[in-house]
């Protein structure tokens, strides 16, 4: 892994939705994993001393971000219910996925969590894709994107600042935890990204016919 010299503004010249506007994504939210908690706790507290150039991921809204969709004006109520039966179709016969945490990736906009194996992931984020194509009849999302690589970011710069203090101060690794990925969410986030305000459309468990997706639209204040 190659370090930062130095950290830059993710936000300095970076196009984001205007107020009422919104971005459908899928993620991995990691609201359920306490261990995950943990390690961005940890992290964020050793960091804390450099917290005035820094955008701390809130403990709620700790994720991995799977696919961007696209805008929100580009899709229908009718259209998002589609997409989360296309991928729960897709993803009726995955079982959930254990990965581990622990190594800390660095990068000039962002601190984040390194996720292994990627690979073991890759099926929840092709029925993502996958089922977003067959929705929106473009072409499949991500197909000529940079190889993905999961992460679960920790914390965005927000200011020009030297990179080896912030390497000094949290290190390579945390403590390894494994966790088990067991659920796909289609998620709104509106307005600018900081904000965090952000809607969960619908959530598709991994191998649990018994609950299946569930498709009510819940508003999170």
């Amino acid at each position: 892994m190659t370090l930062p010299a130095q950290m830059v503004d993710r936000w300095h010249n970076r196009a984001e939705p205007g107020p009422g506007e919104g971005t459908v994504y899928w993620h991995m939210l990691m609201r359920n994993h306490p261990q995950v908690a943990n390690l961005a706790a940890q992290a964020q507290q050793r960091l804390a001393p450099y917290a005035a150039g820094l955008h701390m991921t809130p403990r709620e809204w700790l994720h991995m971000t799977t696919l961007i969709a696209g805008p929100a004006a580009s899709f229908t109520d009718d259209q998002l219910r589609q997409m989360t039966s296309e991928a729960a179709k897709l993803l009726a016969d995955i079982p959930p996925v254990t990965v581990t945490l622990g190594r800390i990736l660095y990068h000039p906009e962002a601190i984040m969590l390194g996720v292994t194996p990627a690979a073991a992931l890759l099926p929840i984020r092709d029925a993502a894709c996958k089922a977003t194509q067959l929705v929106t009849g473009n072409q499949e999302p991500g197909a000529d994107a940079p190889p993905w690589i999961p992460h679960i970011t920790i914390c965005y710069s927000t200011s020009e600042q030297p990179a080896r203090p912030l390497i000094d101060a949290l290190g390579l690794h945390l403590p390894s935890r494994d966790i088990q990925i067991s659920a796909l969410s289609l998620v709104i986030q509106r307005g600018p990204e900081r904000r965090w305000d952000w809607t969960i459309v619908s959530t598709i468990y991994l191998d649990d016919h018994a609950r299946g997706p569930s498709l009510i639209r819940t508003e999170i204040l």
